[in-house]
């Protein structure tokens, strides 16, 4: 536990007379350490003031109120007689909720002497910018997007089509599961129809990277048509090994019999 200092809520009154704007101070001890966390949780800061908060058991602190909710966290700095810490507070309230934070960069807080002119000096230059264009931005996503972005379901469709990935390392669908408007699109793209395993397999000769590259483009063609694609390993099997996949194959159109 640091030793108390006196001279804080004379320091924070100080201060808050002196920024810009009209600010009020609010002083309170704490008894225990349990009771500096409702204020230290919601610190908007990454970097010495929170390193402070979570090493230290700090017995008192102040919270300075500002125009347009702004809230400023003020309190001893440490082994630093010298120096108090100021670290502006996160906005609160049951419309603000964590998905409003995403994308706003922290405004952080910042060391500053004891004498509350030169104190207000710094904060007014290298903490009230970045905490107003942080909070606005945070108020502003509050207010169009009140709701986390969650991604939508995909949308129901008729056909599907499910590529396997078979233990012997083929890939493809057997003939008769894929769709009559799919077929064509996988055979300009490299799969080959197999009469005697019945199924369109992409061969092993493109590589795994000439592979996916196929698969992809097969994938954006055919959901652009409306019909599902799916990508599956196969059941294990204990059934004898197909012939592996080729290039030579037949047309899709020329099923022999």
């Amino acid at each position: 536990m640091t030793s108390p200092r006196t001279d804080l809520a004379a320091f924070a009154a100080g201060l808050a007379a002196r920024l810009p704007g009209i600010w009020t101070s609010e002083y309170q001890r704490h008894a225990l350490y349990a009771d500096q966390l409702p204020r230290t949780e919601q610190l908007w800061d990454t970097g010495h003031v929170e390193y402070i908060v979570s090493q230290y058991v700090l017995t008192h602190d102040a919270v300075l109120h500002g125009p347009a909710d702004q809230r400023l966290y003020v309190t001893d700095r440490p082994r630093y007689p010298h120096q108090f810490v100021v670290a502006p507070l996160a906005p609160d309230g049951t419309h603000i909720k964590p998905h409003h934070f995403a994308g706003v960069e922290e405004p952080n807080g910042i060391a500053v002497p004891k004498d509350p002119g030169r104190a207000a000096a710094r904060v007014a230059r290298r903490v009230l910018p970045r905490y107003e264009q942080a909070l606005q931005a945070v108020l502003d996503n509050a207010a169009h997007q009140p709701e986390p972005p969650h991604r939508p379901a995909p949308p129901q469709v008729d056909q599907v089509l499910t590529l396997t990935l078979y233990g012997d390392g083929a890939l493809g669908a057997p003939y008769e599961r894929v769709p009559v408007d799919a077929r064509m699109t996988l055979y300009a793209h490299g799969f080959q129809y197999h009469p005697h395993q019945a199924a369109f397999l992409l061969p092993a000769t493109y590589g795994e990277s000439g592979r996916a590259l196929r698969v992809h483009a097969v994938v954006q063609q055919l959901t652009a048509k409306g019909i599902g694609v799916n990508l599956r390993h196969s059941a294990p099997t204990t059934s004898a090994a197909l012939p592996p996949a080729s290039a030579k194959a037949a047309s899709p159109l020329r099923r022999t019999r």
